[in-house]
């Protein structure tokens, strides 16, 4: 699940961290990298949690408007949602319970925040247009949570406070977090049940290695990097440089330079996305122009043993899953 960009995210902040800890020692660095990294972890298996709270609440709902029903003898509710194949489905997932079982905050302590998304689904047009369907299918059992967790969990500024106040490594973790649940969401077959598997917590070893090489080069030829800049820096202000734009750059160089697989387009083109989050409204364009420079000047050195421009498309792709 972990991937390249949610990597290069962390060690952006991790690396900006240790220069502003004034106790720096990169193995203690490396280890809070890795640990912030399964908090992302953590936060998938969190999320897919919320539609099994979300639809236990809803049995509870159900059950007491059933009882109502009979002894009123009026019609009964209908059991579509409470029923949902696919929620159910989660519910029982192995590793989702392994993960609930050992967590000492679940949700059942914000049981308030999903009532609210209860009310806030029952109200939405996408369960109006589900409950009013007379057939049924997983497909689109499936199909509705899908789309419940896209408009309403998704893009939902209460749920985004909440996670702050649980964790701190998830302010910027949801965004990418979010899509992998939507993956897991569209991968999740019948046949599977309670076997269904849940996305790794890395697609393998190499992306546990990339954060490891890629952290300890910036830091650990921090020197050498930063004169590579001073060095290409005469048609820019180098001066005035944030010092986060710094950091970026350093990273992106590290890149450039320990990982001969990745085109240099790739690279310059992830930190110019960085630092439109991270740095100043100026930064995208000044550390796009810096780092081409910086490319091409240690190219020409020999320092620098790969081609400016895009390589194969699908290789970059590849490389980049």
């Amino acid at each position: 699940m972990i991937n390249r960009e949610l990597i290069r995210i962390k060690v952006v902040q991790l690396t900006y961290a240790y220069y502003q800890n004034g106790n720096r020692n990169i193995d203690v660095a490396e280890k809070e990298l890795l640990f912030s990294l399964s908090k992302a972890y953590h936060l998938y298996h969190h999320l897919l949690a919320l539609i099994v709270a979300i639809s236990q609440e809803a049995r509870k709902y159900y059950e007491v408007e059933n009882a109502k029903a009979e002894r009123e003898n009026t019609p009964l509710p209908s059991s579509k949602f409470v029923n949902n194949r696919f929620a159910i489905q989660l519910e029982y997932n192995k590793q989702l319970c392994e993960f609930v079982s050992n967590q000492k905050h679940t949700w059942a302590d914000d049981i308030e925040f999903v009532r609210k998304m209860y009310s806030l689904i029952i109200q939405s047009n996408t369960y109006i247009s589900y409950m009013s369907e007379s057939t049924s299918s997983y497909e689109a059992d499936r199909e509705l949570w899908r789309k419940l967790y896209k408009d309403l969990i998704m893009e939902n500024d209460d749920l985004d406070a909440l996670l702050e106040e649980q964790s701190l490594y998830w302010n910027d973790d949801k965004e990418i977090v979010d899509t992998f649940v939507l993956k897991t969401i569209k991968r999740f077959e019948p046949t599977s049940k309670a076997n269904q598997e849940l996305l790794p917590e890395y697609k393998d070893e190499d992306d546990k290695t990339f954060a490891r090489k890629l952290f300890r080069a910036t830091i650990l030829n921090a020197d050498q990097y930063q004169r590579y800049m001073g060095d290409t820096s005469y048609n820019w202000d180098f001066s005035r440089l944030a010092y986060m734009d710094v950091v970026i750059m350093q990273i992106a160089i590290a890149e450039m330079l320990t990982f001969p697989n990745i085109p240099i387009s790739v690279t310059i083109n992830e930190y110019v996305n960085l630092a439109k989050t991270y740095s100043t409204p100026k930064s995208a364009g000044y550390i796009n122009g810096m780092l081409d420079t910086i490319a091409r000047h240690l190219i020409e050195k020999g320092t620098l043993l790969k081609p400016m421009g895009d390589n194969n498309k699908e290789q970059n792709n590849k490389t980049e899953q």
